[in-house]
């Protein structure tokens, strides 16, 4: 991974303190792949839809928030749980070399998908070399 993305918050991997309307939030886990055209962020988010990601770009720093809706089987009373329901927050620095006009996410299967193209003039450009 190079400098072109940091992460703005260092808290515990999977969950952040409860927030003063009493729901969690969960930092998800993600990876960071470098491509030929930029930067793939990729975020363990299940539960959450496609219309229930907010994803904003304010001053170099990317946003992404999903609201997960509460699941309630009818007739069925929750025993023992492992796994706690929330919403999900996470914060990442941008380099200036990303065009904001192009980034792009999708939800698939529970993992968020956030592509991140560099702008053209970032864009690495091979020479040609000829013979004289």
């Amino acid at each position: 991974m190079t400098s072109d993305v940091t992460q703005t918050a260092d808290k515990t991997p999977t969950e952040t303190p409860e927030t003063t309307t009493g729901g969690r939030i969960y930092r998800p886990l993600a990876d960071i792949m470098e491509t030929g055209e930029g930067v793939t962020l990729m975020l363990e988010m299940p539960g959450v839809a496609a219309d229930d990601v907010d994803i904003t770009l304010e001053q170099r720093v990317l946003t992404i928030r999903g609201k997960v809706q509460p699941t309630n089987p009818e007739r069925l009373q929750l025993a023992y749980a492992e796994y706690g329901e929330g919403d999900y927050e996470r914060s990442f620095t941008l380099s200036d070399d990303f065009d904001p006009e192009k980034i792009n996410a999708a939800v698939s299967h529970g993992v968020l998908t956030v592509a991140l193209p560099r702008a053209a003039e970032a864009q690495p450009r091979k020479i040609a070399v000829t013979a004289s």
